[in-house]
């Protein structure tokens, strides 16, 4: 008779969960929010405080297609009844500021496929472009200075007390603050929106690093200086081996801090990359359009800490559990929805510059002055 192990307890004090646990989880993370604003969207008894106007009345506002609030919906077809007319119809409906699931599901999709309405404007997957390079050089040139000097103030105690007052005196400081100083110093286009990342995430990574250095076991460090390790290969040596696993995981939530920013540095100086697309689509009240800009950020940040989180179990496989089923479906279903998006993207580019090219060539063939009519002479028989 075969004894089956126990399951681990789902509240278990610092203890690992099963791997079917850690998928059911993993589900319930997708799903119930999801589910929280599907029931929002399509319940109407949960919350609806707007009415869609179905058939209109006459002598009144409430025309087909109006989105106005319960209230005052009843209160005009209070007064339409009151007056001897035919009152309006009408069905509970979101504001409009929370568009349904669906309706930011067709959004995203429309606005990877969609071209531009204004000629010179770029596109979708081209804004991305440029908010990801905006990332990338901010974070990058932040990890190149603030790894350094963290690791060298939670090793020498005179280098700590001579940077972490200032760092600490200015990491308190917003970020965007410094945005008028750097289009001043930097200009407009993407300098000062890098300057941005690069001061909201250097002095925090400075003393988050700072302290996972302080952190090394002492012990690692007695051993070392008893078989003659000096100060430079105390650090090459013991510390920065010692510290890769939790410098690595740091770095990964100090790069969530720098997009966390990425929506104000693109707000200074010329507006651009997807903060261009999610406040034009704001001021035009395509709400949906909103969500699904948000939505892309969050995907683009999930994609890659997966991608991160992958790698890092690869490089430090003493510290992580081996990638899981759930976490290598996930990356799959990631890794297959952008193809399918850019094949889409690139076939509708190629077919809105042809349109473009046949609409410019039809324009200079009528802008063109027609040839003067010359009568030729008769050829003598």
């Amino acid at each position: 008779m075969t004894v089956g192990v126990p399951a681990t307890p789902w509240f278990a004090v610092r203890r690992e969960l099963a791997p079917r646990q850690r998928a059911v989880l993993a589900l319930i993370a997708v799903l119930l929010p999801l589910a929280v604003w599907s029931a929002v969207s399509y319940v109407p008894w949960i919350w609806h405080p707007m009415m869609m106007v179905e058939r209109g009345a006459e002598d009144s506002y409430l025309k087909p297609g109006t989105l106005v609030e319960h209230g005052a919906f009843v209160r005009e077809n209070q007064r339409l009844v009151s007056a001897g007319q035919v009152p309006a119809t009408g069905v509970p409906a979101n504001p409009v500021f929370l568009p349904a699931p669906h309706l930011v599901a067709i959004a995203l999709y429309q606005a990877f496929v969609t071209p531009p309405r204004l000629r010179g404007d770029p596109w979708l997957h081209q804004s991305l472009w440029q908010s990801i390079q905006v990332i990338f050089w901010g974070f990058t040139l932040s990890a190149l200075v603030g790894v350094p000097l963290g690791v060298l103030c939670g090793t020498f105690a005179a280098i700590a007390r001579v940077v972490e007052p200032f760092v600490d005196f200015i990491r308190y400081m917003p970020a965007p603050a410094f945005g008028a100083l750097m289009v001043a110093i930097l200009g407009i286009n993407d300098a000062p929106k890098i300057a941005v990342i690069f001061i909201g995430t250097f002095f925090q990574m400075v003393l988050v690093v700072a302290n996972t250095t302080r952190q090394l076991d002492r012990a690692l460090l007695e051993a070392a200086q008893t078989l003659g390790a000096r100060n430079r290969q105390l650090v090459t040596s013991v510390i920065l081996p010692g510290i890769m696993p939790n410098l690595y995981s740091d770095m990964r939530v100090l790069l969530g801090w720098a997009w966390t920013y990425l929506i104000v540095a693109e707000l200074i100086g010329a507006t651009s990359g997807i903060s261009y697309f999610i406040n034009r689509q704001g001021k035009l009240l395509n709400f949906a359009n909103v969500y699904a800009g948000i939505a892309i950020i969050g995907m683009i940040g999930l994609v890659t800490d997966q991608i991160l989180s992958a790698l890092g179990r690869a490089l430090f496989p003493w510290q992580n559990q081996p990638v899981g089923a759930v976490t290598r479906w996930a990356l799959a279903i990631i890794g297959f929805v952008p193809r399918v998006v850019l094949r889409t993207v690139a076939r509708n580019r190629a077919e809105y510059q042809r349109s473009q090219a046949e609409l410019l060539a039809r324009h200079r063939a009528a802008a063109a002055p027609s040839a003067p009519h010359v009568e030729r002479p008769e050829t003598p028989p």
